[in-house]
């Protein structure tokens, strides 16, 4: 039987070993630390536009269609107690027994289309399962170090749902050390603030799914599913509140697969799902580039702080679309090589890729700090997280679409905020 690594070591001469280590040294690491300090590029190809519309409801649910592997050469890296670069977002699940840190009992910010447990899911063993990159290790998140770091600071969310998905799994996360005060300004749960009175910390959750200016087609109408996006427009609810923070993390994306009118320059410049006359249809691709580089570039110019990207975040409907019965019934994380990125989702990515590229490099001109959190990869290995069916009450009178976009609290989204943090400190 072949010995394991350690027991090899033990049982080999110190000198044989001594003189070992030195030839590595000498030969191996100098090839190696080339290599990681140039990592290799996959270049990605552009899928083609979505059919149909999507869902008009909050939680929107959109289909798939097949394009090839991107990623990503922005990183954040970090340096072991070896001195060793370390990519945090390539790497594997691996099992967790000390999870979940919270639980649907102990933290009130909680949504109830994310409380998995509360509406009967079976299974557990997805709680307990962390994001581990190749070449380190990611600390768990710490809420006491996270608190101390922010003291007398303050933080944004600014996005869609998911965005609001990840601000409250960190209350959750810090709720073991302390629970926040609310301290909005006006009852709109679409922008919350909340002050942790000890540290002096305030975090804000600040909605906008389209991330720059947006009206509904018909004002007139409650129930009007036609967006007007005006995409060299900034959304002011969200850009004239960032000069007061020290943190900011950005994202979107799924909202732009619903029905929308372009508008540059005051003017239409087509449209997405709209069937209006003598307009040009434009791939939801078109506006989100637009929209996102409208965003970054009022970061630019609003921000002084560490301002943050995070990166798409990846649905996973088996069985069909989500207007078709499509679910998410799997109960453990994919291992990399069994799933790959692919179609609409993926051109996202990739487009967010190339605008933070681009933005970075204006920033890094100023002097200003953007940073990726590519976090697609790790979460396109967690089918297992989503709330599915257990999203909402279970019954036979009750029927509700599937929800394989959004993340069940506690569940695999805490990772982002362990991310987060080691993203901090990095920076600190």
């Amino acid at each position: 039987m072949e010995l394991p690594l350690f027991a090899v070591l033990q049982r080999t001469p110190r000198v044989i070993l001594t003189l070992s280590l030195i030839l590595f040294s000498l030969t191996i690491v100098p090839a190696l630390y080339s290599l990681l300090a140039n990592p290799i590029l996959t270049l990605s190809v552009s899928s083609s536009e979505t059919n149909g519309p999507p869902p008009s409801d909050d939680m929107h649910l959109s289909h798939l269609n097949s394009s090839p592997v991107a990623t990503s050469t922005s990183r954040t890296q970090i340096r072991d107690e070896n001195e060793q670069r370390c990519d945090l977002f390539k790497g594997e699940w691996i099992p967790n027994e000390e999870a979940p840190y919270y639980n649907n009992t102990t933290c009130w910010a909680i949504q109830e289309h994310q409380n998995c447990m509360k509406f009967g899911r079976p299974d557990t063993g997805f709680l307990r399962w962390r994001w581990k990159p190749d070449d380190c290790d990611l600390p768990i998140f710490d809420p006491r170090e996270f608190l101390e770091m922010v003291r007398g600071k303050s933080m944004g969310f600014v996005g869609d749902s998911i965005s609001r998905n990840q601000a409250q799994s960190l209350i959750c996360l810090l709720s073991r050390v302390e629970y926040p005060e609310d301290i909005s300004s006006s009852p709109d749960k679409a922008f919350k603030v909340w002050n942790y009175t000890s540290y002096n910390f305030t975090l804000h959750a600040m909605w906008s799914p389209f991330l720059v200016k947006t009206t509904k087609a018909d004002p007139t109408d409650p129930d009007c599913n036609l967006f007007s996006l005006y995409l060299d427009e900034y959304d002011t609810t969200w850009t004239s509140q960032i000069n007061q923070l020290d943190y900011l993390v950005i994202s979107s994306g799924h909202w732009f697969y619903r029905p929308v009118i372009f508008y540059e320059n005051e003017t239409i410049s087509g449209c997405q799902y709209c069937a209006l006359p003598n307009t040009t249809q434009l791939p939801l691709y078109y506006g989100y580039r637009k929209a996102l580089r409208t965003s970054l570039r009022a970061i630019l110019e609003n921000f002084k702080g560490l301002a943050i990207l995070r990166s798409f975040s990846p649905q996973h409907f088996e069985g069909g679309p989500w207007d078709k019965g499509g679910d998410c019934v799997r109960t453990r994380p994919y291992r990399r090589n069994e799933t790959i990125p692919e179609g609409a989702d993926l051109k996202i990515h990739d487009i967010q890729l190339e605008e933070f590229r681009a933005a970075e490099e204006e920033m890094k001109k100023k002097g200003l700090k953007l940073r990726l959190m590519d976090t697609t990869q790790a979460m396109l290995l967690r089918p297992d997280g989503h709330p599915g069916r257990y999203g909402h009450l279970q019954t036979a009178e009750l029927s509700l679409r599937n929800d394989c976009i959004h993340w069940c609290l506690p569940g695999p989204i805490d990772s982002w905020n362990d991310i987060l943090l080691q993203m901090m400190k990095t920076e600190k």
